[in-house]
């Protein structure tokens, strides 16, 4: 390295040292530990900051990762299939998995599970890189999702999502009691300025938005509230859209990493108490789960409606309220 760019920031050094890479795509192989530096006393060492500023004679290598292919291909991922024929496939997705393909999932998605699983003729259907894909659910939210399988089902059910005729609940526990039983919950929602993965409510600028949601179960006592389970109604489908508003009605889900915030549960009282708030304080995801999915059928011309139990981690937060 010259002397003349001692002090400087590493993404910036190796953008001017490498003309055919963006600093942008630097930054990113930066972040997942692809850029070491070389000659230390261990051998090499990884530099996960970009901002961390480069000395004289100091070496740099660069770990370029294959190129990802341009379209999904079929990977045998299990999926639990609850429904399926010639049109449309409704899949129980677990909290985990990611829908699509995109920056940072280039693989292992439903997406490459439903090319498995369906075969090629999947390919193209909506899109050529989110083939069925007519809706989608957050990577830790479970629950209940449909996809499908040629142009005349994309075109129907695109269009009951237009016009908000398919029946969709979800399931949320939330820090708190709400005020109210059941409410409405109207606002534009737009992407945060300041962190572009979060999403807000917005006085302007935004897209409309609106929830309802009723109280099902109250845990804890009225002069403690501890949590509530919410059912979710949505009449519009924006990215977040449940757990943003939730955050805003001031009850942002139990383990909501990106909107949610930490709280300290109440001394236990009991060895039940205690092993009830560590499940509590242990849930590692957004407790959201797409509980219902009702729509008009493409063909068969009649509405089909399925239900999804609870997932094992949210049964379990559940059942440990109640425990409280």
């Amino acid at each position: 390295m010259a002397a003349e760019a001692a002090g400087e920031r590493l993404d910036r050094f190796l953008a001017g040292a490498c003309s055919d890479m963006s600093r942008s795509r630097l930054r990113q192989l930066i972040d997942e530990g692809r850029v070491t530096l070389e000659g230390v006393r261990d051998g090499t060492a990884k530099i996960g900051d970009p901002n961390h500023r480069v000395k004289p004679g100091e070496h740099y290598k660069i770990d370029v990762p294959p190129a990802a292919p341009a379209l999904p291909i079929g990977q045998d991922i299990p999926l639990n299939v609850v429904y399926e024929d010639d049109d449309v496939i409704v899949i129980d997705k677990p909290a985990g998995l990611v829908v699509h393909p995109a920056a940072g999932n280039p693989d292992g998605t439903l997406v490459n599970a439903l090319i498995a699983h369906c075969g090629a003729s999947l390919k193209g259907i909506g899109g050529a890189a989110r083939p069925g894909i007519v809706h989608r659910l957050d990577k830790d939210t479970s629950g209940l999702l449909i996809a499908v399988k040629n142009e005349r089902a994309m075109h129907s059910l695109a269009k009951q999502f237009a016009n908000h005729t398919i029946e969709r609940a979800y399931h949320a526990v939330v820090w708190g009691w709400p005020r109210n039983a059941e409410g409405r919950i109207e606002t534009q929602i737009g992407r945060n300025p300041f962190d572009r993965k979060r999403m807000g409510v917005m006085r302007q600028g935004g897209k409309d938005a609106v929830t309802r949601y009723r109280v099902i179960e109250r845990f804890g006592e009225a002069t403690r509230p501890l949590a509530a389970l919410i059912e979710c109604r949505l009449e519009t489908g924006r990215t977040h859209q449940i757990r943003v508003h939730l955050t805003h009605l001031g009850h942002p889900l139990i383990g909501d990493p990106t909107y949610g915030r930490a709280r300290t549960a109440p001394r236990a009282k009991t060895p039940e108490h205690e092993a009830a708030y560590k499940t509590l304080a242990e849930f590692s995801r957004q407790a959201l789960h797409a509980r219902l999915l009702g729509f008009q059928h493409p063909s068969l011309h009649k509405t089909l409606r399925f239900e999804s139990v609870y997932p094992a981690d949210m049964a379990e937060l559940i059942e440990a309220l109640r425990s409280l």
